[in-house]
């Protein structure tokens, strides 16, 4: 089942879990696979999934995009990732949001989006090792694998809190110093395990993963490791196709909990507004439209780093332009990696191009594509973006008109909604909710005209008492809990410290 290559190659096909435990394509591709969308390729049929839990809907698109692993795999899997850690029994509930609809993906241990993916991460990633699956090379008994990860806020403690003392694995976790919120932070210094490593970097969140992607690319290293240390390199960053395919299963998750309320029917198209930074969240939905779910638009929300907006209406991709540091950090992003996996798919799959473009982005820092391939683009995705004046104004107004309270990744999404215009043949439009509001209190607190000049702490406990809601258990006990990692560092530091860590292992 060698069913995955490079975004900018075909001469090495891998299976699933080979995919996985690699992250990233020896050539710095991102691993796709060419079956998806063709009529011989996997499909779901949706109709019946419409009564079924998260977990046999996880169990049926996971099967469907990861063919190697069995079912015992998956489900044993799915039942350790989705089970008394999240505090809705839906994982991912869907509210009414006025006359749309909101699909709240932060019920998981880190109450962010990125929980849903990373619960199951690890799980996977446990069951990569000594199988004949698995190249010679990489399946040595005593070889550990070393999770890297550059955070823009919400993967790095949603990927701790997966890896944290999972037996063969260690974690390494870059964030840009100061340009994510307080709680943020927090989750990721205080973070127990003997296997994890957190270190703030000097530069912003492109900047880390740029260096990430780098000591990925340095196939020297990586064999120094694999000698000296027994370790190999991985990734958690949705650059790794075991982050992206679980995040397709909460589209086909939102889509039963609208025909169970009677909402849509069976068939109805549906479209989904989505906040977006690296372009993983919204790829997710376009790989359940290739599956079969009747997606008929994808709409990006960006916050003031708008270059993916001005991308898909242009077709040109240029990150050099200003860096803006806004209340949405995690979106604050310059270089959307998935964004590659969706160019080789509208390319008609060329990988010359796609590796060209590429080429273009890291030599020049821009790339175009033709004109006839941004059209394409242009029948299924969108963009838009909300300033910061916008972000408050949405979360008030949201509150006001909605008693939803929510976080400013998701204002920019309810921005982006509220002038939408009504498509035709639409039966319902979705608004991905990223994060607990609690992760921002104060920028909630302002936007809402409550007090916000104590800790996020106290702005938590004002948020709750204001709202009538609690703030998640796990964010509030922050405030007492003790920081570990407070070690800032160059970027040029970073590959020593992976090194370090990977001998500790």
């Amino acid at each position: 089942m060698n069913t995955f290559h490079s975004t900018r190659s075909n001469d090495q096909m891998v299976t699933a879990k080979q995919a996985i435990r690699t992250g990233i394509a020896y050539d710095g591709g991102l691993f796709v696979n060419d079956d998806l969308g063709t009529a011989n390729g996997p499909h779901i049929d949706i109709a019946g999934l419409m009564q079924s839990s998260y977990q046999d809907i996880a169990y049926s698109v996971l099967k469907a995009l990861l063919p190697d692993f069995s079912e015992h795999e998956l489900r044993e899997c799915i039942e350790q990732a989705y089970g008394d850690q999240w505090d809705d029994t839906h994982i991912t509930p869907l509210k009414p949001l006025g006359d749309d609809w909101i699909l709240e993906l932060f019920h998981g241990p880190t109450s962010a989006f990125k929980d849903v993916a990373l619960q199951i991460l690890p799980r996977f990633m446990a069951r990569t090792a000594n199988t004949p699956d698995v190249p010679e090379q990489t399946a040595h008994t005593e070889e550990r694998i070393m999770i890297l990860t550059a955070t823009s806020g919400d993967t790095g403690k949603a990927a701790l809190a997966g890896f944290a003392d999972a037996p063969g694995t260690g974690i390494t976790v870059f964030y840009p110093e100061g340009k994510v919120s307080q709680i943020q932070q927090l989750q990721m210094t205080t973070q127990q395990g003997n296997n994890v490593h957190v270190y703030a970097v000097r530069g912003n969140f492109d900047d880390a993963q740029s260096a990430v992607k780098r000591i990925f690319a340095d196939h020297e290293f990586a064999n120094t490791l694999q000698d000296d240390a027994h370790v190999a390199l991985s990734s958690a960053n949705s650059i790794n196709v075991g982050r992206l395919v679980p995040q397709v299963v909460y589209y086909f998750a939102a889509y039963a909990q609208l025909v169970q309320r009677g909402a849509i029917t069976l068939g109805d198209p549906v479209e989904f507004v989505v906040p977006t930074g690296n372009f993983g969240n919204i790829l997710a939905g376009y790989y359940a439209k290739l599956l079969g779910l009747p997606v008929a638009h994808l709409t990006v929300a960006s916050d003031k780093n708008n270059v993916l907006v001005d991308f898909l209406n242009t077709g040109v991709y240029d990150r050099n332009r200003p860096f803006y540091q806004t209340t949405s950090p995690s979106m604050d992003i310059l270089i959307s990696s998935n964004l590659e996996r969706m160019l080789y798919y509208f390319s008609g799959k060329d990988e010359a191009l796609v590796a060209k473009l590429m080429d273009s982005l890291s030599q020049d820092g821009t790339y175009q594509i033709p004109e006839d391939m941004l059209k394409r683009i242009q029948t299924i995705f969108s963009a838009d973006w909300a300033n910061e004046d916008e972000v408050n104004e949405a979360i008030a107004s949201c509150f006001a008109s909605t008693g939803e309270v929510i976080d400013p990744h998701t204002a920019c999404g309810y921005t982006v909604l509220q002038r939408m215009p009504q498509r035709e043949n639409v039966a319902a439009r979705i608004l991905l909710a990223t994060a607990s509001p609690y992760k921002f209190p104060r920028v909630v607190n302002q936007a809402l005209g409550f007090d916000h000049t104590g800790s996020d702490f106290a702005c938590m406990d004002v948020l709750s008492q204001q709202t009538g809601t609690q703030a998640p258990a796990a964010l509030r006990g922050l405030e007492h809990d003790h920081e570990r990692f407070t070690e800032v560092i160059d970027i040029a530091q970073m590959q020593d410290v992976v090194r370090s860590a990977a001998f500790t292992l």
